[in-house]
């Protein structure tokens, strides 16, 4: 095999169809007007925000801008469309708003310099809430009022964000860090008014307990205080319901035994809750009154998210690795789909589990179709975050992979979520050659069962997928044909100085202090350290914009990689940690595929 499948025809390959074909984001909807809904759909080439009047049928694009947009939200009315303005993807900018019928953009927050954002929450009679950060102030929450200027109402050197306003827009939640462990946020309730502290929420000591919490929303009736809480006490995410008035704490006893998302149902009976387990998902609704926990019918697969609607409905996002994904409802209809070409199946995900040394590693395996045994060149797609997880899910990427006659192999290295608190919480410290440990113990089993041919093995993904396989690269030098790396961070130390403030204070999380306080740690987990032992050709594509995996660090790395005459080969495209331009993605997986079948192909 040697050349990019359909491109010597002319004709339009499965691949890039899957690439092209329409797609639409789970439409979220305004608490007031819930007729009035918002989506992202990459309809016109580029990822852009869509207004979608239900009563009338009509979808209107909101946004239109080179690089694309992809964060927005509706105001509690639907009134507004609001928008984060950044420039080519640097996610530095500031909040405008448009009418949802159409009309001028606007600033949403006159006065607020730009900044990159920190949660949102969009209360009644056009109040909102933004939070900020900025290297030089940490996190800030501002409070923007229907009339009136902007004022400060919490500001910390740590990361932080908004989590959400109460329903009659006098409390909001802070999630905040302030202990220091960017892993684990605390929550703070405070008055919009004036910031005042009204109730306090923190699951860590600063020393063995080490626990996080997440607002998942406050209860939508006037007056109410309850707030639903993501907490781990259980080694996994579940929800409780915490009275901010009170400070009492209600277990829901759910007994499922993956991570645990919920929300409120509109009318506050019952919660609407999301289970992910082994990669795969499932839907429930829980009774607040009875106690009871009803499945809801889910098929096999992954949900990407989920909304329940005022008429009892669920809506959710979902695919599997072989069906594209869909946004279905609870009533058995498709609620929205793109018009035009139909991204064609790929083929099923089949579930390996093997020993290493930190436990059981789950792994995703799929088989390039039309039968066989192998071995076949195997690709190693390394999922990013580091805190996510790869699940039956449909990925285009993946797909084109085995269209070309590689098998893929993915895996829940320690530090993924969804296999409990200690798996994930597991990276520290040994940064990045914890998750290699895992991976390379998959490589073990794919090449001993016949599944890979160890002389054409591809390490490849991005951002942290990316980083991973720069350092696989270099300290399994022998284990891996092609190394293919996608915004990725190469030179850890320098990455620091030059990451958003919100990424530092990970980073000294997971290292225990900065490259100041802990150089060692920082230099036995930077890919650059072990650029001279790097053995197989490497690709690297970069954008010039990216904050979290910036521009120059990848430079010095491909400096010496230069310097030292090794095979590669660099793209940088303009914009930043990825791009939402259908053409452009698909030209960067055309240079990657092509890069492979040369070093790896049959």
């Amino acid at each position: 095999m040697n050349e990019i499948t359909g491109s010597a025809s002319g004709s339009m390959p499965e691949w890039e169809k899957r690439f092209r074909a329409p797609r639409v984001g789970l439409p979220e909807w305004a608490e007031d007007a819930p007729e009035r809904s918002l989506f992202v759909s990459n309809v016109t080439g580029t990822y852009e925000l869509y207004a979608w009047d239900r009563v009338t049928g009509s979808r209107r694009q909101v946004t239109d801008r080179p690089n694309g947009t992809t964060e927005g939200a509706l105001s509690r009315d639907g009134a507004w469309v609001w928008w984060f303005s950044d420039t080519d993807g640097d996610e530095f900018g500031v909040w405008m708003k448009q009418p949802f019928g159409g009309g001028e953009d606007i600033p949403a927050a006159p006065g607020l310099a730009p900044s990159y954002p920190a949660g949102l929450a969009l209360g009644v009679g056009g109040l909102a809430v933004i939070g900020r950060s900025t290297d030089d102030e940490g996190t800030s929450v501002h409070v923007v009022p229907p009339s009136g200027d902007p004022y400060l109402i919490y500001r910390h050197e740590e990361s932080g964000g908004v989590g959400d306003l109460s329903e009659d827009g006098t409390l909001v939640v802070i999630e905040h860090t302030e202990h220091g462990d960017a892993m684990h946020s605390a929550l703070r309730v405070v008055r919009v008014a004036d910031g005042s502290t009204v109730a306090e929420l923190d699951d860590t000591d600063g020393g063995s307990r080490e626990l996080g919490l997440d607002c998942l929303g406050f209860a939508p009736i006037p007056g109410d205080p309850r707030l639903l809480v993501g907490h781990q006490r259980a080694d996994r995410w579940l929800p409780m319901i915490w009275d901010t008035s009170t400070g009492e704490e209600t277990d829901l006893g759910i007994d499922l035994p993956g991570d645990v998302h919920a929300e409120w149902y509109p009318d506050g009976s019952a919660l609407l809750v999301v289970h992910d387990f082994h990669a795969r998902s499932e839907m429930f609704r829980y009774d607040l009154a009875a106690r009871e926990l009803t499945r809801l019918d889910t098929p096999a697969g992954s949900v990407g998210g989920a909304s329940a609607r005022p008429d009892g409905s669920v809506e959710f996002l979902w695919s599997s690795a072989e069906l594209p994904p869909a946004v279905r409802s609870t009533t058995g209809a498709v609620v929205l789909e793109a018009p035009g070409l139909r991204a064609p199946d790929s083929v099923p995900v089949e579930d390996v589990w093997v020993d290493g040394p930190g436990g059981r590693i789950h792994a995703l395996v799929q088989r390039p179709a039309g039968g066989g045994s192998g071995p076949w060149p195997t690709v190693f797609e390394i999922h990013g975050g580091p805190t996510w997880h790869d699940s039956d899910a449909f990925a285009a990427g993946p797909a084109a992979w085995l269209d070309h006659g590689f098998a893929v192999v993915r895996v829940n290295y320690r530090g993924s979520t969804g296999y409990g608190r200690q798996w994930t919480d597991a990276l520290k410290h040994r940064v990045g050659l914890i998750e290699l440990e895992d991976i390379g113990a998959v490589r073990e089993w794919a090449v001993g069962s016949g599944l890979a041919d160890p002389q054409r093995l591809v390490l490849t993904g991005g951002s942290w997928g990316g980083y991973l396989t720069l350092l696989g690269l270099g300290t399994q030098p022998e284990a891996w044909t092609v190394g293919i790396a996608a915004v990725p961070v190469a030179d850890y130390p320098t990455a620091y100085a030059d990451e958003m403030e919100a990424l530092k204070a990970l980073d000294r999380t997971f290292f225990g202090g900065s490259p100041e306080e802990v150089p060692e740690r920082y230099e036995a987990s930077s890919p650059l350290t072990y650029v001279e032992q790097v053995k197989a050709p490497v690709y690297i594509s970069a954008g010039m914009n990216d904050p979290r995996c910036p521009i120059r660090q990848i430079d010095n790395y491909v400096e010496r990689l230069r310097a030292l005459d090794k095979p590669h080969e660099v793209y940088r495209y303009d914009a930043g940690h990825g791009s939402l331009v259908v053409e452009e993605r698909i030209k960067q997986v055309r240079l990657e595929l092509a890069f492979a079948l040369r070093h790896a192909g049959s």
